[in-house]
């Protein structure tokens, strides 16, 4: 089934590899075949690849666009995944979901599904954030603070 894709002026698109721009005013593509192509807004550059889950899509995202790297970013990919479940076991559906479509050869799809990791990602770094902040603000026992002349013995009991 073809595919229409409308690009804005300036726009980049890579198709099969190759990085085209959009020359002039707004352009209508229709795809006629199968192409692993990716918009811009979706393309992640390896520099802003930060994190964990990044890592996983800039792989993918590689693995997908350069086939004739596949080897190479197939093994990349799996020791991302593999580092990612081995450091957060909440993400196991997320990542066999991935795995089976890159088994199923849908890398556009995986990608998709990455985002889904990435948002896993983002909540559990959130959760840890909040509490590392309040800690920041705690006074440590035993030092003064808004109770001056007050410390804590080694028994729990109030002294001063």
């Amino acid at each position: 089934m073809p595919l229409k894709m409308t690009l804005k002026p300036g726009e980049r698109i890579i198709v099969n590899g190759a990085v085209l721009e959009n020359g002039g005013g707004e352009a209508h593509l229709v795809f006629l075949n199968d192409a692993a192509f990716m918009r811009e807004k979706d393309i992640l550059a390896e520099v802003d690849a930060l994190t964990p889950a990044s890592r996983i899509y800039f792989a993918l995202q590689c693995l997908y666009i350069f086939p004739a790297r596949r080897d190479h970013y197939g093994d990349l990919l799996t020791e991302l995944m593999a580092d990612y479940l081995a450091a957060a076991p909440s993400a196991v559906d997320i990542i066999e979901r991935v795995k089976q479509q890159v088994s199923q050869g849908e890398f556009y799809h995986a990608l998709k599904t990455v985002r889904a990791l990435i948002a896993h990602e983002k909540e559990r770094l959130d959760n840890v954030s909040a509490p590392i902040e309040s800690l920041s603000d705690a006074t440590p026992r035993g030092e003064s603070g808004s109770n001056p002349g007050v410390g804590v013995d080694p028994s729990g009991k109030a002294a001063g």
